[in-house]
């Protein structure tokens, strides 16, 4: 079965629903909001942009892509989707957000891996993500995908419409995640741990800190507790420098780096990195 459409979102003006009208989104105060040819809907106000051209930049997203691409992080994408699975089991019907979902590498493992397990599942993804270029690379990846330009901190979709929601190395805003989520849906959050990409920071940074993953004490209440954790760490195959450029690219290190470590980082290759994450999962309490 393809993946679904959404059939349900909210104006990010008033919050008012949003019904389909042809090409174009319209809520009852006849804010409009087109779908691009891309097939994704921007719904991040103006007012609520601090750039242009907020979130990743079109170069940070191709070289997110093209690294993801070559596998590195395939086990990542697999642990995460064995997640899921056994978060779901004898489910019909399924509503997954990614919120942050960069070019939409990990939802679309997700969602290829509970479709080749259950090929009648009705699914309906959902790819947010602040940039509009994650969000059309996300499009590219899977036109099954619904694409939303939007921020965490205002998630255009319905109270308790998700049942999963995936925030993967993103920025979590606990009360608008749980508000989307159903009762007795999950929230799945993937943190770097203390020994994250090691070998690079070695090389960039005059110090290293091997900071514990990000404390997950503003999502646990009465009803949200935490309910698993996973700890997974691999070694990525030997990269090449291009990869090492791609990888750069992607992530805050080239930004955080001095110049002399800029200049480290740029003579990299053939060496493996140590990818150690922390998979955890916070569920409602129905």
């Amino acid at each position: 079965m393809p993946l679904l459409a959404l059939e349900h979102m909210l104006c990010p003006l008033e919050q008012y629903p949003l019904h389909r009208d042809g090409k174009t989104w319209r809520c009852s105060n006849n804010h409009c909001f087109d779908i691009a040819k891309q097939g994704y809907v921007n719904l991040l106000p103006v007012q609520n942009k601090k750039s242009l051209d907020p979130g990743d930049s079109q170069i940070m997203i191709q070289a997110r892509r093209q690294f993801l691409d070559s596998g590195a992080y395939a086990p990542l994408a697999q642990a995460l989707a064995t997640t899921v699975a056994g978060l779901c089991k004898d489910r019909n019907d399924l509503a997954i957000l990614d919120a942050g979902c960069g070019e939409g590498y990990y939802l679309n493992t997700v969602c290829n891996s509970l479709l080749a397990a259950q090929a009648e599942l009705a699914l309906t993804a959902t790819g947010l993500d602040i940039s509009k270029w994650a969000v059309r690379a996300t499009r590219i990846r899977n036109a099954g995908i619904n694409g939303l330009v939007a921020s965490n901190r205002q998630i255009p979709l319905p109270d308790n419409s998700q049942d999963i929601l995936l925030c993967t190395f993103g920025f979590p805003v606990f009360s608008e995640f749980q508000r989307v989520v159903k009762p007795g849906g999950h929230i799945i959050m993937v943190d770097p741990g203390p020994e994250h990409l090691i070998e690079l920071r070695q090389q960039i940074y005059d110090e290293i800190r091997r900071s514990p993953p990000a404390s997950l004490a503003a999502g646990i209440n009465s009803e949200w507790q935490q309910s698993s954790e996973t700890a997974l760490s691999f070694s990525t195959p030997i990269l090449s420098a291009a990869l090492f450029e791609q990888l750069l690219i992607m992530t805050p290190h080239l930004y955080r780096a001095s110049k002399a470590g800029r200049e480290r980082a740029a003579k990299l290759e053939q060496l493996a990195l140590t990818v150690d994450v922390c998979i955890r999962v916070l569920s409602h309490q129905t």
